[in-house]
Order: C-alpha cells, then structure tokens, then sequence
C-alpha cells in the first residue's frame, strides 16, 4: 500500500498546504509546469516523479522527461503534461493507451481539476487541477489517494490560490 500526492501546474510556488495534505504520502507526482526550484524542494520534502510541462526550461527538460510510464503497487500509470481527457484526449497519447494499458492517467496542463474512469481504456484519469498562483483558476487543488491492488480513497484539497 502507498499513499500518492498529486498535483501540477505549481509554477514556481509551493503552497503550504501541500507540505500538509502530502504529509502522510509515500511519493508525489507532478504533472508538469513546475517551475523553477520547485522540483527540488519537493523531492527533499518526499519521492517525487515528475514530467516537464510546457512552461518549463531546459533545466528541468534535461532533468525529467515529457512522458513517465511507471508502476506502482502493481498498477500501471502514465503521466504527461498535456495529454487531454477522456473523448478529448491529445493525439500522441493514444498509442501510450493502446500498447501499455495504464490504470491510471495523469495529466496537468488545463488547470481544471478533473477525475474520471474512461470505460473506453479501462483506465481512471485524474488531472489534479493547478497547485501554483498563476493562471485563470480561483481555487488552487491537490489530489491525493492510496494506491492498494488498485486505486482507492481519492480526496481532494481546495484552497485559494492567493
């Protein structure tokens, strides 16, 4: 059993809640559009796994790829930046589907905190809204559930972003 912190579109900042609603978490993901510093501090605070996002450098390009293909706890999961959601998903990720059948699909970019099983791929997806200040969200979120066999007990931290 592990227990996963997810969340995107830090943007540079880390929020003090995710110090506290992470605080019981085996590991992290981050879904892209870290920002600078951040990936860092986050990896000193708990295991973090990380894509780049498309406001992010080439120092943190060199350092995480565009796409991670993991397992966990015997489930399967793939995250990218900017990969969609289900019946709207980014062309260049449906081979991932097709040949590696995830469980799990984490996406960041849209800053629209979603969570959905695709009947279609057999698979949860999960974008865990924007952790950061900037952009058009009002309420930053996180996302963290427990990892058993397969996915259970998801709960969700809303905040304001200011």
């Amino acid at each position: 059993m592990k227990r996963i912190g997810i969340l995107s579109d830090t943007h540079g900042t880390i929020p003090k809640q995710v110090y506290t609603f992470f605080a019981e978490c085996d590991e992290l993901w981050h879904a892209g559009d870290i920002g600078p510093g951040v990936l860092e501090q986050l990896r000193e605070f708990k295991p973090t796994m990380a894509v780049y996002g498309n406001t992010d450098g080439w120092d943190l390009r060199n350092v995480v790829p565009e796409t991670q293909l993991f397992t966990r706890e015997g489930i399967k999961i793939i995250m990218t930046h900017i990969g969609g959601y289900p019946g709207h998903y980014e062309r260049r990720m449906l081979p991932f589907f097709e040949s590696e059948k995830p469980d799990i699909f984490v996406a960041g970019h849209s800053h629209i905190l979603r969570v959905m099983y695709d009947k279609c791929y057999n698979m949860l997806h999960i974008n865990p809204g924007a952790a950061g200040r900037q952009g058009f969200h009002q309420k930053a979120t996180l996302v963290r559930l427990v990892l058993d066999d397969k996915p259970k007990d998801l709960e969700i931290c809303e905040f304001s972003k200011f």
